[in-house]
């Protein structure tokens, strides 16, 4: 099944339609006719090779929301017309430790990207800029009705990369969570640890965004740009999640943590982060990092936004706009999602 797609034909080119074979809807996939798909800063670092050598020409894209097409003779679980959600990945071994315990993401034999990696069949995986795809029925997520389609489209990553730490550092009432960066990540962040009852705070580089921070649930801004918040805040949180992917300094926000207290890097920046030992030692600390979520996690976050309402800011493009979007992406010009509207592929 050939469809049209945008891709990146080469490190650090502009994308350009194209055309993308499809494989055959098999006994256990799903076949989906995209209706949305975001722009993740992971898309960005991709295509200009932040992250090292690409399979190019790649078609970027894992913040997939769209209505199933076909379904192969086996699916039990998804029915025709049924609207459904991809993230990240789409296979795994199944078989592995993490595999087993729910942590797909974390497959010990390497799980298949949505788009550059490897597929079951050795062709390589073209994510959702793109009219259609076909999935492992196992790696294809319900999207509640509930939920507006495009705004839910952002959380197939940004959400659950916000929601799985959340959950796995335990925030709930009674809990004080920084969040550093109010993006296409921190902006989630925000809404889903104000959904769980902790105390949330946004930490920014400047108050520029104040007010937005409030709306979306925090109790408290402070700009990062102020040697002075760092003062004031010392040893305040329990938890700090940096949804940035620019350098930090780590030692500076370890401080910000109470003893047990932990900071969990989500952002992926292109360059190594360092510390100082002795930020940790001094009250227990820890420095963490964490990648999306499961299947089973996943599918709990997209029950949990809808049942509280949650869904990505976002600004709706067409496909040709869609090399405009990584120039404000890089240029911190949007609040705070672009989703392209994959029908202005066709």
């Amino acid at each position: 099944m050939r469809v049209p797609a945008y891709a990146a034909p080469a490190a650090g080119q502009p994308l350009a339609p194209t055309v993308v074979e499809r494989r055959q809807v098999g006994a256990r996939d799903v076949l989906i006719q995209i209706q949305y798909a975001g722009i993740c800063h992971s898309d960005i670092h991709t295509v200009n090779g932040d992250w090292g050598p690409q399979p190019f020409p790649v078609v970027p894209g894992h913040e997939i929301v769209g209505v199933v097409a076909e379904v192969g003779a086996a699916v039990t679980r998804h029915r025709v017309g049924d609207r459904v959600g991809v993230g990240c990945m789409v296979a795994s071994c199944r078989e592995c430790r993490s595999c087993l315990d729910g942590d797909e993401q974390y497959c010990l034999q390497g799980m298949v990207p949505t788009y550059a990696g490897t597929d079951r069949d050795g062709t390589t995986t073209q994510g959702g800029y793109s009219s259609h795809v076909v999935v492992d029925a196992d790696y294809v997520l319900s999207v509640p009705e509930s939920l507006d389609p495009a705004a839910a489209a952002p959380l197939l990553c940004a959400g659950i990369t916000t929601y799985a730490p959340l959950r796995r550092w335990g925030v709930g009432p009674g809990t004080r969570v920084a969040v550093v960066g109010l993006g296409g990540l921190g902006h989630l962040a925000v809404k889903i640890a104000a959904a769980l009852g902790a105390e949330v705070t946004v930490l920014s580089q400047s108050l520029k965004k104040q007010e937005d921070g409030l709306r979306l649930g925090a109790q408290h801004y402070f700009a990062t740009s102020d040697p002075a918040t760092f003062t004031e805040l010392a040893g305040r949180f329990d938890l700090v999640l940096n949804t940035v992917s620019a350098a930090i300094d780590v030692d500076a926000y370890l401080s910000l943590l109470a003893v047990d207290g932990t900071l969990v890097n989500v952002g992926a920046p292109a360059e190594p982060l360092s510390l100082d030992v002795f930020s940790l030692i001094g009250a227990r600390r820890s420095f963490a990092g964490s990648m999306i979520g499961g299947i089973a996690l996943t599918q709990e976050m997209l029950d949990f936004c809808a049942e509280h309402g949650i869904g990505a800011e976002v600004e709706v493009i067409p496909a040709e706009r869609v090399n405009e979007a990584y120039e404000r992406v890089l240029a911190s010009d949007v609040r705070y999602r672009f989703v392209i509207d994959t029908a202005t592929l066709s």
